[in-house]
């Protein structure tokens, strides 16, 4: 019996690892291989060719980044402010999924099957805003403008580089996602 195969799995997070440090380019087989420490014969048991990885490096972010997010909200329960509020931090703020989805916006530019891919992905964000913001807003043209804003506000935040006053970019964050939420300032923050 020869060498044990790396698994499949391992090829999907190392492709995903490059995707969030060099962008699709860097999601090269031999360089994949290479960091894996192995050869990149073992590849081709799994995948026919590299778009087959890359498909699959997407349908792994979007079960991390969709349906993982969504279990886990749903598991915890709660105020719905609170789940979309735990929602966003799942998905941009942590150390592994924010950089594959900067990295998937990036690449959803130039490739229009990956930008309907985030389409989806986004919709389904975007709803979760909506059904948490329309516990407490009657108006469904306020309640689309206030779940446009979360989304913009948590991916915008990632881009800017502009300074605050009166405070750190997380208190300001914090303030704007309260005014979004309908949190009233007496509140302490969440």
């Amino acid at each position: 019996m020869g060498a044990l195969r790396t698994p499949r799995e391992k090829w999907i997070e190392e492709g995903l690892r490059a995707l969030a440090e060099g962008g699709v380019e860097a999601v090269r087989v031999e360089a994949l291989a290479k960091a894996l420490g192995v050869t990149k014969g073992g590849f081709y048991g799994y995948f026919a060719n590299r778009g087959a990885l890359l498909e699959a490096m997407l349908d792994t972010w979007e079960r991390e980044c969709v349906d993982d997010v969504l279990a886990r909200v749903e598991r915890e329960g709660g105020d719905p402010r609170e789940q979309v509020r735990l929602a966003g931090r799942l998905t941009f703020s942590g150390d592994r999924l924010l950089p594959i989805d900067l990295a998937v916006r990036d690449w959803a530019r130039r490739d229009e099957a990956v930008a309907e891919r985030l389409r989806r992905v986004d919709n389904s964000r975007m709803q979760l805003a909506r059904d948490a913001i329309s516990t407490f807003c009657s108006d469904p043209d306020e309640v689309e403008a206030r779940s446009l804003l979360a989304f913009c506000a948590a991916i915008g935040n990632h881009f800017l580089a502009a300074d605050h006053l009166g405070g750190t970019r997380a208190q300001v964050m914090t303030r704007a996602a309260n005014l979004i939420l309908d949190i009233p300032p007496g509140q302490p923050d969440r």
